[in-house]
């Protein structure tokens, strides 16, 4: 068996048991890098010397009993905007394109506990402002089952280097679906915790009353095993919630008779958004469900034109705000000709930012502004509540919500751009999730014609991995085993072979 087959787990277990060395992981993942890469750009930087560093402590420390973990010497893959000591966290902005923090993010300290070795970053829309990661400063990142089309975003790097098998595991971010809507496009698992799970130290800001670190895996019991490394109460961060010990991998069992799933009218009734093949992946998994136990039901939901337009204010006011802090005075890019401060400061930002970020700094800056802040941001928030109430009540009656991850499979590359507006209406699905601070994970189901993967989410009620983690484990035995994009392709070359 190729080292690359293996999930983050039975790598981690056949290190334990001495069957492959750490080296001997690590290298594989590299060669698989140098071997992507041209065609798939899902990293920005990857520092070999680092990373073999790395594998001499984690190798020691194996030895020595210090890491003693289901995942130490395991290869992982951190997305742009998660700081790392010594090496560069540029989140795909010219503005930042040389900053290299002086320490680490809480969420990259955990990994190192657990033994863990971060191979490179990867890709990501800049300032994770973006549906597609192509608003990169540093060019776009290619959809590993098809290079026409694009990861999703903004952790598409993330996700595509753990489709592509350049990474057995990886670090996104979700702001507004940014974890599930590229593992649904890459066909990856990805889960976006409740909101204070795992800590915000070290995460460059977009929307800090959104932002959460999440994992990117090949299934839903590596995220367990990942989300069982990296959460935790920090009190370096104000938002972190003091959450005991979870253990989400050893609660995996799959049962899903009697679980109660709700599946909201309006998310169906969207037809002039919603792809036929997400619809009829969405209508497949909803039989399959039921004809195993669980009780699936349609309901109201409620709030759902609402969702777009407040999270958009909320997000922009948050990042005109955050994103104040870059003016080529402290650190990060400095125009190299400026007549005085203010001149320093319009040029810096207007030369450092990219258009898609621009424009979000202006409306988040317009809906605070006098005179429009009561009759924007301040209903937004009054928005925010009510949604977050609707929640409330469905969970009275539904242990999870079924939902699309997108209304599409992944778009060409190119296309999504041509209309912002459009873009953002794509994310009807996942916003709400993180105006709500809930956790939803998202596990690919189907492929559609087109050849592409096909990713649904499970949504939760506040500090409900647990069931969400259990339900898609049972979803996933249900479905049986769901290639990655480099697999596939293999396989797809070898039936030619023997044809």
């Amino acid at each position: 068996m190729d080292i690359l087959e293996n999930t983050a787990l039975s790598l981690g277990k056949k290190i334990r048991l001495k069957e492959i060395g750490v080296r001997e992981a690590v290298k594989a993942s590299l060669d698989q890098i140098d071997r992507q890469e041209p065609k798939i750009h899902a990293f920005l930087d990857v520092d070999e010397k680092k990373v073999y560093a790395r594998v001499k402590e984690v190798e020691e420390g194996i030895k020595a009993g210090r890491y003693r973990g289901p995942l130490a010497g395991v290869p992982i893959a951190v997305k742009d905007n998660i700081c790392t000591k010594g090496q560069k966290t540029t989140c795909a902005s010219r503005i930042l394109g040389n900053f290299v923090p002086p320490y680490n993010a809480s969420a990259v300290e955990r990994l190192h506990a657990a033994g863990m070795i971060v191979i490179g970053k990867t890709n990501m829309d800049e300032f994770a402002m973006g549906s597609t990661t192509e608003t990169s400063a540093f060019g776009i990142t290619h959809n590993p089952w098809n290079t026409n089309h694009v990861p999703g975003g903004s952790s598409g790097g993330s996700c595509a280097a753990v489709a592509a098998g350049e990474a057995f595991a990886a670090l996104g971010s979700d702001t507004g679906g940014s974890i599930r809507q590229p593992s649904a496009y890459c066909g990856v698992t990805g889960i976006k915790p409740t909101y204070g799970t795992v800590s915000r130290y070290g995460l460059i800001a977009y929307a800090s009353s959104l932002d959460q670190i999440g994992p990117v895996a090949r299934d839903t019991a590596d995220c367990a095993a990942l989300l069982d490394v990296i959460m935790g109460y920090d009190a370096k961060d104000s938002t972190s919630m003091e959450r005991k010990s979870e253990n989400f991998l050893d609660s995996l069992k799959g049962d899903l008779h009697g679980v109660r799933i709700g599946v909201p009218k309006e998310y169906l009734d969207l037809a002039e958004n919603l792809d036929p093949d997400v619809k009829k992946a969405m209508v497949d998994t909803i039989h399959l469900l039921s004809r195993n136990g669980a009780i699936v039901e349609f309901f109201q939901l409620g709030m759902v034109d609402y969702v777009i337009p407040a999270y958009y204010i909320i997000a922009s006011a948050e990042a005109s705000s955050n994103l104040a802090r870059f003016d080529g005075v402290k650190y990060g890019y400095r125009t190299p000709e400026a007549d005085g401060l203010h001149d320093m400061y319009k040029k810096t930002r207007a030369e450092g930012f990219g258009e898609e970020v621009k424009r979000r700094i202006l409306l988040g800056s317009f809906v605070l502004s006098s005179g429009y802040y009561d009759a924007y941001y301040l209903k937004a928030l009054r928005a925010k509540a009510l949604i977050k109430k609707s929640f409330d009540d469905a969970f009275y009656k539904y242990d999870m919500i079924l939902a699309p991850a997108s209304p599409t499979t992944a778009p060409e590359i190119g296309k999504s751009l041509q209309d912002p507006l459009k873009m953002y209406l794509s994310d009807i699905y996942t916003t709400a999730v993180n105006l709500a601070g809930l956790p939803g994970i998202s596990i690919p189901v189907a492929m559609d014609s087109k050849g592409l993967p096909v990713g649904l989410q499970l949504v939760g009620n506040c500090f409900s991995e647990k069931k969400l983690l259990d339900a898609a484990y049972g979803l996933e035995k249900l479905r049986g085993s769901f290639p990655m994009a480099f697999q596939a392709k293999v396989e797809k070359k070898h039936g030619k072979e023997r044809a």
